[in-house]
């Protein structure tokens, strides 16, 4: 029954000094944030903007500017992505796979995985491309 009293005590205090540091810690981070404009965030915010706005003039309308603008995120950060996963695949299958058949099934699953989300992410914009301006036009 102590060991109870002790440990709700502990968690307790834990959550108090945690609501009372964090409270702390957002009004200073506020008086921070309006203390100094960074421009390098404006300027990053303002050419997001511009590249949404060629997106959208490019494609005409609004919510296929916007998916086009995702896909091509989506394009760009599913390379580094998908060759991490095969690396990963790569390591299960030929490294630790010699010694144990399951985890060289799991490697290859791996590899096949990733690389056909890799193919997926690479084309996904280019058909999307393709239908929208070849369809609407």
């Amino acid at each position: 029954m102590l060991k109870k009293v002790l440990i709700l005590t502990m968690v307790f205090m834990c959550v108090l000094g945690m609501f009372f540091m964090f409270s702390n810690a957002d009004s200073e981070y506020d008086a921070v944030i309006e203390q100094h404009d960074d421009p390098e965030l404006v300027q990053m915010r303002e050419s997001t903007a511009a590249k949404l706005e060629g997106y959208v003039a490019a494609y005409g309308s609004y919510p296929y500017g916007v998916a086009a603008a995702i896909l091509n995120v989506v394009r760009i950060y599913s390379i580094p992505f998908c060759f991490v996963g095969i690396a990963l695949g790569s390591i299960y299958q030929y490294v630790i796979g010699i010694r144990r058949l399951d985890v060289r099934d799991r490697g290859f699953h791996l590899i096949i995985t990733f690389v056909t989300i890799l193919v997926i992410c690479q084309i996904l914009p280019l058909l999307f491309a393709v239908i929208v301006t070849g369809w609407r036009s």
